[in-house]
C-alpha cells in the first residue's frame, strides 16, 4: 500500500480510468453535500492564509486480468467525492465554453486533464465510469448531450446544482479553491493488501455505509471482475430491485439481522453488529450458494414486510400482520414459508399459521401482556415444529408457551376486550377493520370511515343523555366511553356529534340504516345505558374470539407435546426444618405474598435445599436458614442497584442457589428495600429481549 498526500487535480491527470465497481452502492451525495464542498472550496479560494484543504481520501486497487493500454483502477473508497468533484469540473468546463474563457484555466485543459482519455477507445475515453444509470448519465453529460428523463436523478441534480453555483462565481475564486483541494492517495497492491479491511477502517464518505454496503463488498470485494458482475447481476440487484430503491435503504439492514437470527440461532443480534455476524457466518459457505440463500430470504421477507405477495390471501394475512406492527415474527415467517415454498404445508396450512400468529400477537396486546418475550419466542419458535404435524405442532407450540409469553385463552382474552380503552389502542384502525371485513368477501374500506362513540366523549352530557344513563352516569361515562362496546364506525361524524341516541339512530344515515357489520343491532335498540354497553361489549367480544383465535387441540394430543419432566423427588415446604416455624418462616411467609405479586408469570418451586421463584428461569433462590434468609438474585453483581451497599458479590463461589448476587433478610422492616432488589432481577430476565 502506498499512501501519500496529494492534490486533488493530480490524482485525476494522466491516461488512467477509475471504475466503480458494479456492487457498489449508487451515487448519493446530497445537495447539502455538495453545498459544504462549494463553501469550502470558495473559502479556501478567496483566503491568502489557507494552502489547503482536505475533503478525505481516495483507495483504489488495480483491475486484475486487464489488458488494456489505459491503466484500470478499481475505486474501493472515495467513489462519493471523485464524482462530485468530477460533476464540478464538468460544470467549470461547461462556464469556460460559454464565455470562450482561457483563464483560469481552458474548458480543453479542463476536459483533457481531468474529464476524458484523448486516446481512448469506446468507454476508456471516459477518465471515470460509474455503475448502471449513474454511468450512461455522466458519460453523456461529459458528451454535452442531455441526459435524458430516465437518467440518474442525484447526477443530474448536483451537476445543476455547481453549474448554477458557478454561473455567479469569480471563476479565479474557484479555480484556486479547487487547486487547494488535498486527498489522501492509497494505491493498494494487488494480492498483498486487503481492500476489505482498508475499506471498512478508513471509510469516511459523506454518507455514511449502511450494514447492507459492508456485506455486499465484503461478499464481492477481491473476486475477479467478470464474476462480481455475474454475482452481483444474478443474485445481489434482483434483491435491490426487488425491495425498491427506499426499501432497500431503510429495510435490508433489519431483514439481514432476520436471516442471522434465522441461521445463525444467535437470537440477540444488535443491528449494528450485524455486518460483522455475517462475516463469521459466511466464512462457513461458499460465496454462490450463500448469495443463492440470501436472496431467497429477501424474497421471502419482501412479500412478508413489504406487501409484495402476489396471493391475494396470502397479501391479506400479511397486510393484517404488518398492521399489527408485528414485525418481531418474521424471523418465524421467512422460515414458515420457505417450508410453504418446499410444498411441506399446503396453501390452507400456510394460512392457518399466519392466523395463528396474528392472534397470538393481538390477543397479547389487548390483554396487555409485555411484549418484550416477543422476539425472544419468534425466533426460536420453529425449531419445536414437526414437519410431518406441521399445524398441529405449530398449535401445541403456542399453548405450551408458558407465563409470560402465553397465548390468552379466551376467558382471558374475552374479559379484557371488554374493558380495554380500544380508542386508544395504537393499532386502532386495525381492529376496527378486522371486526367489519371479517369473513366478508366484499371488503369494506375502513379507512373512508371514522370512529363514533356512541356515548359522546363530551364530558358535559346533555340533559337527555343523562336522563338515559341514569343517575350514576359520571361513573358510567367515565368507565365504558372508550371500551368496545360504545365504540363503532361512521360516515355520519360530524352529523350524530352529541346528539341523543335516539337521533344518532332514526336520523338520516342513522344507525337504523347503517350497513355497516359493527353497526348490527344499534338500530332495535331502545335507550343506550350501561346495559347496552355492556350487552353489545359482551356479543362484540364473543365475536372477537372467533375472529382471533387461539388454537384448539385435544387433550390427549397436547399432552404428548408436553415436556417430560425430570426425574427425581419432588419437595414441599416441609422438607425445609427453618420453615417450620419461628422468625424465618414469619419472614419467608411475608417475602413470598409479595415476590409472587410481582408479576403473574411468578411461579414457586421447592427444591431440595432451597426454594426457586422464577419467570421461565430463576431470578431469586431462598436458602431458609435458622435466623432469617439468604437471598441470590440472578444477577451479576455490576448489575445490581444497591445504595444500601447490603448486596455481596459470590461469582465463582460455592453456594446453593443461583447468580452472582447475595444477601440476608433478617428482619420485617428490610422486606421492601429488599423487593427493590428482587424486582430488578425479575426485570432484567422478562426484559432481555429488549437489549437485542
Amino acid at each position: 500500500m502506498k499512501a501519500q498526500d496529494l492534490q486533488f487535480t493530480q490524482l485525476l491527470e494522466g491516461s488512467k480510468q477509475f471504475i466503480i465497481p458494479i456492487f457498489q452502492r449508487t451515487y448519493s451525495w446530497e445537495q447539502s453535500h455538495c453545498q459544504q464542498l462549494w463553501d469550502d472550496i470558495i473559502r479556501v479560494g478567496k483566503s491568502e492564509e489557507l494552502n489547503s484543504h482536505f475533503i478525505g481520501s481516495a483507495v483504489y486497487i488495480p483491475e486484475t486480468n486487464v489488458d488494456a493500454a489505459i491503466p484500470r483502477w478499481l475505486v474501493i473508497d472515495g467513489q462519493q467525492r471523485i464524482t462530485t468533484m468530477t460533476l464540478l469540473l464538468l460544470a467549470l468546463k461547461r462556464r469556460l465554453e460559454e464565455e470562450n474563457l482561457d483563464e483560469p484555466i481552458s474548458a480543453a485543459e479542463v476536459e483533457d486533464y481531468y474529464l476524458r482519455n484523448r486516446y481512448g477507445k469506446g468507454e476508456a475515453a471516459y477518465r471515470m465510469l460509474l455503475t448502471r444509470t449513474d454511468k450512461e448519465t455522466l458519460m453523456r453529460l461529459v458528451d454535452d448531450k442531455e441526459p435524458g428523463d430516465d437518467g440518474s436523478y442525484r447526477i443530474i441534480e448536483n451537476f445543476t446544482f455547481f453549474a448554477e453555483q458557478i454561473a455567479k462565481a469569480d471563476l479565479g475564486d474557484v479555480w484556486k479553491g479547487i487547486k487547494k483541494l488535498m486527498i489522501v492517495d492509497v494505491c493498494l497492491q494487488q494480492g498483498i493488501d486487503n481492500p476489505q479491511m482498508i475499506f471498512e477502517s478508513m471509510n469516511s464518505t459523506g454518507k455514511a455505509l449502511t450494514q447492507a454496503d459492508l456485506i455486499r463488498n465484503f461478499v464481492l470485494m477481491g473476486l475477479k471482475h467478470e464474476l462480481q458482475t455475474r454475482l452481483y447481476t444474478d443474485y445481489w440487484r434482483p434483491m435491490e430491485v426487488e425491495f425498491g430503491a427506499e426499501s432497500y435503504i431503510k429495510e435490508f439492514d433489519e431483514f439481514m439481522r432476520y436471516y442471522l437470527v434465522i441461521h445463525t440461532g444467535n437470537v440477540r443480534i444488535r443491528r449494528g453488529d450485524v455486518y460483522d455476524e455475517f462475516k463469521a457466518y459466511s466464512r462457513k459457505h461458499e460465496v454462490e450458494a450463500l448469495l443463492g440463500s440470501l436472496k431467497e430470504f429477501a424474497g421471502y421477507y419482501c412479500r412478508i414486510a413489504l406487501g409484495t405477495e402476489k396471493d391475494k390471501a396470502l397479501a391479506e394475512a400479511f397486510h393484517d400482520i404488518r398492521e399489527l406492527r408485528a414485525d418481531v415474527c418474521y424471523p418465524m415467517l421467512m422460515e414458515v414459508y420457505q417450508d410453504f415454498q418446499q410444498e411441506q404445508i399446503t396453501h390452507q396450512e400456510f394460512l392457518a399459521v399466519l392466523r395463528m400468529v396474528e392472534g397470538y400477537v393481538f390477543r397479547r396486546a389487548i390483554c396487555d401482556i409485555p411484549t418484550n418475550s416477543l422476539r425472544q419466542t419468534f425466533a426460536t419458535f420453529m425449531r419445536q415444529v414437526k414437519k410431518d404435524r406441521y399445524v398441529e405442532s405449530v398449535k401445541a407450540g403456542f399453548l405450551l408457551l408458558p407465563s409470560y409469553r402465553r397465548f390468552p385463552g379466551d376467558d382471558e382474552f374475552i374479559r379484557q376486550i371488554q374493558i380495554r380503552n380500544l380508542y386508544k389502542f395504537n393499532r386502532r384502525s386495525y381492529w376496527l377493520r378486522r371486526f367489519e371485513n371479517h369473513g366478508r368477501k366484499e371488503r369494506v374500506p375502513v379507512q373512508d370511515y371514522t370512529i363514533e362513540h356512541i356515548m359522546p366523549q363530551n364530558e358535559d352530557l346533555s340533559a337527555l343523555w343523562r336522563a338515559d344513563l341514569g343517575d350514576d352516569w359520571k361513573r358510567i361515562h367515565e368507565q365504558y366511553l372508550h371500551t368496545l362496546g360504545n365504540l363503532t364506525l361512521t360516515g355520519y361524524n360530524s352529523e350524530y356529534s352529541d346528539r341523543p341516541f335516539s337521533e344518532k339512530r332514526d336520523m338520516a344515515g342513522g344507525f337504523k340504516e347503517s350497513p355497516l357489520k359493527l353497526n348490527q343491532g344499534l338500530g332495535i335498540c331502545e335507550i343506550w345505558n350501561e346495559t347496552a354497553i355492556r350487552k353489545r361489549g359482551e356479543k362484540l367480544a364473543k365475536a372477537a374470539a372467533g375472529i382471533w383465535p387461539a388454537p384448539q387441540l385435544p387433550e390427549d394430543i397436547l399432552h404428548a407435546y408436553k415436556p417430560v419432566p425430570p426425574e427425581g423427588a419432588s419437595y414441599t415446604i416441609s422438607d425445609h426444618p427453618h420453615l417450620q416455624g419461628g422468625l424465618a418462616r414469619e419472614l419467608y411467609d411475608a417475602f413470598r405474598v409479595q415476590v409472587l405479586a410481582l408479576d403473574e408469570c411468578v411461579n414457586e418451586e421447592f427444591l431440595k435445599l432451597y426454594v426457586a421463584y422464577k419467570a421461565e428461569t430463576n431470578f431469586v433462590d431462598v436458602v431458609p436458614q435458622a435466623k432469617g434468609l439468604r437471598l441470590s438474585l440472578n444477577l451479576n453483581f455490576p448489575e445490581i442497584d444497591d445504595p444500601r451497599g447490603i448486596c455481596r458479590d459470590v461469582t465463582n463461589l460455592g453456594r446453593w442457589g443461583n447468580g452472582n448476587v447475595e444477601f440476608r433478610l433478617e428482619k420485617h422492616e428490610d422486606l421492601t428495600y429488599i423487593l427493590g432488589l428482587v424486582r430488578q432481577a425479575l426485570e432484567k430476565q422478562l426484559g432481555e429481549e429488549e437489549e437485542s
